[in-house]
């Protein structure tokens, strides 16, 4: 088997932010040529599929400004530094929608775009919904929807869902039918 491996000869940082950081990478290719990858890194994030008692998907509808765009999406967030994941996907659930649960599992784990991010999403499912309050962050503005799989297959047809952690929830859902 050919040795595929891009060797890192050279790494630099060029940006730093609150979410992501942005490095530019020089790499010998498996053919000796040199080659350029730019690197957005992140710390990774979770997200969860809701199920409400009458069996309604949790979503919550938010602007995507990178899109130009309202978007139906399952809550979701990133990781703190040094957060359990499990603690983050209930951080993340009581702060979008106010709901608490009893029990969440993990489905899986995915990369959202490997061809020039790190950032791995963790889905977790729950049914176990407990109502309390939404706890937004500051800067976060977003309503609160309970639809049926019917009613997401629609929105996904529509294109308001079309986030691939989101698409992966309905189809999660299509699929324990």
């Amino acid at each position: 088997m050919t040795d595929l491996v891009e060797k890192t000869l050279h790494s630099k940082t060029i940006f730093e932010g609150k979410v992501i950081d942005l490095r530019v990478d020089t790499v010998e290719l498996p053919n000796g040529e040199t080659s350029t990858r730019e690197i957005v890194k992140h710390p990774g994030a979770v997200a969860v599929i809701a199920l409400t008692d009458e069996g309604k998907l949790v979503l919550v509808q938010q602007y995507r400004k990178p899109l130009e765009k309202l978007l139906f999406e399952i809550p979701a967030g990133k990781l703190d530094p040094g957060e359990a994941l499990e603690t983050c996907a209930l951080r993340e659930l009581e702060e979008e929608t106010g709901y608490r649960c009893r029990s969440i599992e993990h489905v899986v784990s995915f990369y959202t775009s490997p061809g020039f991010s790190d950032e791995l999403i963790h889905i977790y499912f729950t049914d176990t919904l407990i109502r309390g309050e939404r706890h937004l962050d500051e800067d976060e503005f977003l309503e609160n929807y309970e639809v049926d799989l019917q009613e997401a297959l629609q929105l996904l047809k529509e294109k308001k869902i079309d986030d691939a952690k989101t698409v992966y929830a309905v189809q999660y859902l299509q699929m324990q039918q």
